[in-house]
């Protein structure tokens, strides 16, 4: 995948490499490509354990990394344990497990059973350090706007 600059080609390097040293396996890619331009291999990561920097981190590369949870209230927590919250993607048959798990998770986009959750007619944004405010949809629209209220008093009463 490609990156900006070799310092974020690095700082993806770094992640991987520093995960991999505490006990994650990379089940494909973890390596710098060779070649001009900033490339790094899309990289999936299994086994990655709860306190990795890769789990707190936007990485802005092509890496998965992978760790498990045995309840939903774990996965929850493990969810919002991270500073970030531009978009999270929950996948499962039950509709009603889906719908109780956003409801708790602290991310500004959700998508359901969907990869591609991006859509012009709606915001995009994230909370906590993913930003703030939103473009798209009527809510991005408001960005670009100035609210004014004018108090007028009633002209039938004296």
């Amino acid at each position: 995948g490609p990156l900006i600059d070799a310092g974020a080609r690095d700082d993806v390097h770094a992640l991987v490499t520093a995960a991999v040293d505490a006990g994650a396996t990379a089940v494909t890619g973890g390596a710098l490509v060779d070649g001009p331009g900033y490339f790094y291999q899309p990289t999936v990561l299994a086994n990655v354990p709860n306190d990795a920097a890769i789990l707190g981190q936007e990485i802005f590369g092509p890496v998965a990394p992978v760790t498990t949870f045995t309840t939903e209230q774990e996965a929850i927590t493990l969810a919002n344990s991270t500073e970030y919250g531009l978009a999270s993607y929950l996948y499962s048959r039950d509709f009603n497990k889906l719908l109780r798990v956003a409801e708790q998770i602290e991310f500004g986009m959700i998508g359901f059973n969907a990869g591609i959750i991006s859509n012009a007619a709606a915001p995009f944004g994230g909370v906590k350090q993913s930003g703030l405010g939103r473009e798209g949809g009527t809510e991005g629209i408001t960005e670009y706007t100035t609210t004014q209220y004018i108090g007028i008093t009633d002209p039938h009463t004296s």
